[in-house]
């Protein structure tokens, strides 16, 4: 609750107006009884018409004051309820955006999007119902019960009984499904992650045939969420009917004990008709308190959810400032690297050690699974080594900023992904600053002339979600060429021409060798003719180095890099020549 509170504090005057306004309102429902009461006993017994109109035209007053105080508290505690859900919302996504890539695996995806989505709603609609009737339904209730007490005590004490009856059972079974509400939202995080995965993967499921099992799996998923949703439900559900019948039996009760009260003159008809509408409100109050407990009950799970992300703490910190690069270091220096994603798994990379000059073009290849990827994420700090180090200009990658360690590389995935808006706003989005002069020669240098001109509207063309209105090649080129746009002084290729031809590719690795302000390259790549012209070709196998030099040599004294050549070329020597 520290959090909800904390972001509570910026709405502190509507948190207090809207349960004022709501007393007011209340003030104004206390009061009709009275009234009715009157009209019957002194107006409707004495005959007298006028009496009746004027106090009619009081009830008259009484509903616009309750319905305008009303609207005025549900403005209060809307503003209230809906600023803070986005302001909880804003910190939830900057929190994501700052903790490690380790801590968004052990979290889950799908579990973030859910409390991001699914769990700030639950928490925005608990605040606007706690607003509106935290106050208000306990003062009608206490204030029924006075009220009752002033027309008769005597009937007064059924009140009295029949609301600590009540609200024991209400808190009774507030207990139990707080924890129930937090494994139905856990559950909806397998839920959202089996939707999501089918969402991502739809081609593939329906060119395998594979619809029906996938049906199958989400009818698990759902079953086993809709299982605990009817158990926390079953608990709930006691609350409106325990409620109605402990008011019921007290309604009898007090008709009763009214009617014999009538009879002996202790009370008069009106304010037997005033008790029945005290009890009548107290039935309603109760109702909605029984509905904001369940409600809060779900708030009050999701709140711990969002507060379990916003107190994580990042498992990767950066220092305040940057050290100081050294003039004569390579540029990539690995030393005794290994990297586990988690302390029970096997090692991703294991005593990996290398070293790239600046300038210098620095191939990585091997089998899928050998660890390629791994060593560009610890040359980005996207995690940390286990054990060793990673040096980029002769400093330790954990003594950089992310800011200052970011800016140096130009980092283009293997899965292009382009972002909605224009090519401009794509191509800029590592500088913003850039004219139009870098943006031309950083898209000429990527190839990718003929997608800015193919297209009407040029560089202000639109790009759809995921730049789904072009072609894989189309979109690798395009993330290569924001890649150059920031002019870094390391470039990394992650498999990012395997959906271009040979010629386009051997076209774009002649245009980045002659960049003027020549960057360090680092290639990874399937192919042997990407990587076999490298200063330095670093070959993987199970997260081993199995081979580390020139291509000459490598194809002498590495068995695994031969493999590969004699794989695409056929022979030892079939493709000298065929590499740019």
């Amino acid at each position: 609750m520290r959090h909800l509170l904390e972001h509570l504090r910026k709405y502190r005057k509507e948190s207090v107006m809207a349960p004022l306004f709501k007393l007011l309102e209340a003030l104004m429902e206390l009061y009709v009884p009275v009234v009715v009461a009157d009209i019957i006993d002194n107006g409707i017994a004495a005959q007298n018409r006028e009496y009746v109109i004027s106090r009619f035209l009081v009830l008259l007053a009484l509903a616009a004051a309750g319905a305008a105080f009303a609207l005025t508290a549900q403005y209060f505690a809307a503003k209230a309820a809906v600023g803070c859900a986005g302001e909880i919302r804003v910190s939830l996504f900057d929190k994501v955006n700052r903790i490690a890539f380790a801590d968004i695996d052990r979290i889950g995806t799908s579990s973030l999007i859910t409390r991001l989505t699914g769990d700030s709603n639950l928490v925005q609609n608990g605040i606007n119902l706690f607003l509106r009737l935290v106050m208000r339904s306990p003062f009608v209730v206490i204030g029924a019960l006075i009220m009752a007490f002033t027309v008769n005590k005597k009937a007064s004490l059924i009140f009295a009984a029949a609301i600590v009856v009540l609200f024991a059972v209400v808190f009774a079974i507030l207990l139990v499904p707080v924890r129930t509400y937090r494994k139905v939202q856990g559950k909806t995080d397998e839920l959202t992650e089996t939707v999501r995965e089918n969402l991502i993967g739809s081609r593939v499921i329906r060119a395998y045939s594979m619809s029906e099992k996938e049906r199958e799996k989400f009818r698990s998923a759902n079953e086993k969420l809709s299982f605990i949703q009817k158990a926390a439900g079953r608990i709930s559900s006691l609350m409106n009917p325990l409620t109605i019948l402990i008011i019921n039996t007290a309604v009898i009760v007090l008709l009763h004990v009214s009617g014999k009260l009538v009879n002996t003159g202790e009370l008069t008809t009106g304010q037997a008709v005033a008790l029945y509408n005290y009890m009548g409100q107290i039935l309603v109050e109760l109702l909605k308190l029984a509905n904001l407990v369940v409600t809060l009950s779900k708030a009050s799970a999701s709140m711990k959810r969002i507060g379990e992300i916003l107190d994580t703490e990042p498992s990767m910190t950066y220092p305040e400032t940057s050290g100081e690069p050294s003039e004569g270091a390579p540029a990539v220096e690995f030393r005794n690297v290994t990297l586990r994603y988690n302390p029970q798994s096997d090692a991703a990379l294991s005593d990996i050690s290398f070293s790239v000059n600046r300038g210098d073009t620095l191939g990585i290849i091997g089998g899928t699974g050998s660890g390629k990827t791994s060593v560009l994420s610890l040359i980005l700090r996207f995690y940390d080594a286990t054990s060793g180090t990673v040096l980029v200009d002769g400093v330790d990658v954990r003594d950089y900023t992310a800011k200052d360690l970011r800016s140096k590389i130009g980092y283009v995935l293997q899965r292009a992904t382009l972002f909605k808006g224009t090519l401009r706003s794509n191509l800029t989005f590592g500088n913003r600053a850039a004219d139009d002069g870098l943006i031309g020669s950083s898209v000429r240098t990527a190839q990718a002339e003929n997608v800015i001109a193919s297209r009407q509207d040029g560089l202000g063309s639109e790009v759809e979600q995921n730049g789904k209105n072009f072609s894989g090649g189309q979109r690798q080129r395009i993330t290569i060429a924001r890649a150059l746009v920031k002019k870094p002084e390391i470039l990394i290729l992650d498999d990012s021409s395997s959906a271009l031809d040979y010629a386009t590719d051997a076209a774009l690795r002649k245009s980045i060798s002659e960049l003027e302000y020549r960057p360090t390259s680092i290639i990874v790549s399937q192919r042997i003719v990407s990587v076999m012209n490298s200063d330095l070709i670093l070959v993987l196998d199970e997260g081993r180095i199995a081979g580390l030099g020139r291509h000459e040599d490598l194809l002498e004294s590495c068995g695994i890099y031969r493999e590969i050549y004699i794989s695409q070329y056929g022979s030892v020597g079939a493709g000298k020549g065929g590499a740019v």
